[in-house]
């Protein structure tokens, strides 16, 4: 889900900045900032880069129905699924340091309008995501964005955190089946 959740993200603020200056081409990019070896990745050269920087487990714990109902109306037992944020680094990765900028804009527009996006808001979100929320990340000061870019072992650029909240995600493994319940014999003796 991870994936899937980054990926249409991806999609989406590509479509809208697309369309916001009438490009042809695709400008936003799923990429670390600097790949292995150390380098800028080619593939981030003049575009909006969307990286990964944290997967947290969100603490609210609410009731998850672990059951689902089967064709024959039994159930099968499935574990627990858990909810997760994801924060995402947004950053513009052009040349010409006014086009980094309004690419920064454009990307805040673009998730200030979205700040929640479902399938009435956007049909392409798979279904298995449900919904997306988007947060800003307020509160980063100086010193915490640049330990941010030290420990991704670039240089700054200007860029903006987002959360995007309760991405579910659920093994598939089956712990067991239960049969349902067809009558309740109320007349019984003890």
């Amino acid at each position: 889900m991870i994936e899937k959740a980054i990926r249409f993200t991806g999609k989406a603020l590509n479509q809208f900045v697309k369309q916001k200056f009438g490009l042809d081409e695709d400008v936003v990019v799923i990429n670390s900032i600097i790949d292995q070896n150390g380098t800028v990745p080619r593939a981030n050269q003049n575009k909006v880069v969307i990286s990964l920087i944290h997967v947290e487990q969100d603490n609210v714990k609410q009731f998850y129905n672990r059951n689902q109902t089967l064709d024959n109306g039994n159930f099968v037992r499935k574990p627990v699924s858990h909810r997760y944020n994801l924060f995402t680094l947004i950053t513009p990765n052009f040349d010409d340091y006014g086009e980094a900028l309004k690419f920064l804009d454009a990307s805040i527009q673009f998730f200030q309008i979205n700040q929640l996006i479902d399938a009435t808001i956007n049909a392409e979100i798979p279904p298995e995501l449900g919904k997306l929320e988007y947060e800003f990340q307020k509160g980063e000061n100086y010193m915490q964005m640049q330990n941010l870019w030290t420990a991704l072992g670039a240089k700054y650029q200007p860029s903006v955190i987002y959360k995007i909240r309760l991405v579910n995600i659920a093994s598939d493994e089956i712990e067991g089946f239960d049969t349902a319940v067809k009558s309740i014999n109320t007349n019984a003796k003890p």
